[in-house]
């Protein structure tokens, strides 16, 4: 148990930093990622990868072309020689000309959308025999996650499209290995993508720091009677792709199995749920519109004692603790210790990587022998479920950097180490969290927790 002291008191609000733009990924950094990946593919003797894509799956497809193919599918194949080749439907096939590394095109119209024109129409076993696929003697696919079950093969488990593992299947020879790769880019001990440098953190501290900002509004919003599409309008933000669901709820939840926010009114004494998540980060809270102790509800007077100070702490031990090397087993076994698993209720990780998606992978699981790198974009998610008790969450985005990526980001991006210095200093002389020198915050309310919300002058501290 953490012993602590947490208290609920008159807290400025965060620095929020609303002349950010948009940081490109240079050429560069895309030429580094490729790089990374082609020696994580000889490393395991991998001749090739066929990475998929498509709207909510796209990440690993974009770490190397800059783009995902939107409301189609697309496959991207890589050969150990470096050479590349784009298998795109109609819609996309322009972007072959934008991407991020030298492509051949190849069309696949199966890929378009349902009823489209099926021209220049193939088989895909056709296709794949077109693109060499019969010359490999170890081929990777790469969908969007790599499989970590104790029981099978998570070699031989693939989350592509069957149409397309079938075609692969029958266009390789009989001698050739077929295996899930996805590991070479999200796997936290060594993927490609699990480690950012300077332009890479710059990319989606964007995002991350508008998350913030979409979530300090929402909350400084809710007001008795506002509606959940109001306070809606308050996490979307300057036309940018969302990563999440939004989530913008009060009283009741799912309702009729419904994710999104309805027209319904908060209330005085109910829980509301804010999230907004962009490339880079996500900012999340759960609290009570309320004022005080004394307008919870009657079978929650202790919500503060119970549920909102121990989580509240784990976090600030989260962050305390936290350090480049630290295997990520023992950071589970701390938050376990701090905030005990089976009276609080948590059990997915207390950490995991993020970055164009908002969940990529994790170091942090039970006995992880992972360590945590310098480069890695965490997000912090323990989320508490206590019987009886409405939940609470302060999920954001941080960074871990050495004295070398820090010095780096420093003179490359002197703007953006100035709002790191405004948010640390924040942590450590408003919140009272000593923050470990390893981590650079990437939103602006980093453990920024009003359980309260509409008492806007008082947050939780150390």
């Amino acid at each position: 148990m953490n012993t602590r002291v947490i208290q609920l008191k008159s807290t400025a609000s965060p620095r929020q930093f609303t002349d950010v733009v948009p940081v490109p990924l240079s050429d560069a950094t895309m030429l580094e990622r490729k790089n990374k990946v082609l020696a994580r593919m000889k490393d395991e003797g991998f001749d090739a990868i066929l990475i998929y894509a498509d709207k909510e799956h796209g990440g690993n497809f974009e770490y190397l072309t800059g783009f995902f193919p939107r409301f189609e599918e697309g496959l991207l194949l890589l050969e150990q020689s470096g050479k590349a080749t784009l298998i795109l439907g109609n819609e996309n096939l322009k972007m072959a000309g934008y991407s991020r590394i030298p492509v051949t095109l190849k069309h696949c119209p199966y890929f378009s959308l349902p009823n489209q024109p099926m021209d220049n129409e193939v088989s895909i076993e056709r296709l794949f025999m077109d693109i060499g696929l019969n010359a490999f003697t170890k081929l990777g696919l790469v969908g969007w996650k790599m499989f970590t079950s104790t029981y099978g093969n998570n070699k031989k488990l693939f989350d592509l499209p069957s149409f397309i593992v079938d075609a692969v299947r029958s266009t390789l020879p009989a001698a050739s290995a077929l295996e899930n790769a996805a590991h070479l880019f999200i796997r936290g001990d060594g993927g490609a993508r699990t480690t950012n440098n300077e332009n890479e953190i710059a990319h989606y501290e964007y995002g991350a720091n508008l998350a913030s900002n979409c979530v300090l509004n929402a909350m400084n919003a809710v007001t008795p009677g506002i509606r959940e599409t109001e306070l809606g309008n308050y996490l979307s933000a300057e036309g940018q792709y969302q990563t999440v669901v939004t989530i913008a709820a009060t009283g009741q939840r799912f309702d009729k199995a419904n994710f999104f926010p309805t027209d319904k009114q908060v209330e005085r004494g109910q829980p509301v749920s804010l999230t907004a998540g962009f490339k880079g980060g996500l900012s999340s809270r759960t609290g009570f519109a309320v004022a005080d102790e004394s307008e919870l509800p009657a079978n929650q007077k202790d919500y503060l004692d119970r549920v909102a100070k121990p989580y509240f702490a784990a976090v600030a031990t989260w962050l305390e603790q936290i350090r480049i090397g630290m295997p990520g087993g023992e950071m589970y076994a701390l938050i376990e210790k701090v905030l005990d698993k089976e009276r609080y209720g948590w059990h997915l990780n207390p950490g995991h990587l993020s970055a164009d998606e908002e969940w990529m992978s994790s170091p942090i699981y039970n006995g992880s022998a992972e360590t945590l790198k310098s480069g890695m974009i965490m997000q912090i998610d323990i989320i508490p479920t206590v019987p009886g008790y409405t939940g609470v969450s302060a999920e954001e985005s941080i960074a871990l950097a050495d004295s070398t990526l820090q010095d780096k980001i420093q003179t490359a991006y002197p703007a953006l180490w100035e709002r790191i210095a405004a948010r640390r200093d924040y942590l450590r002389d408003e919140l009272n969290i000593h923050l470990s020198d390893d981590v650079i915050p990437l939103s602006n309310s980093v453990a920024y927790l009003r359980p309260f919300l509409l008492a806007k002058d008082r947050a939780l501290s150390c």
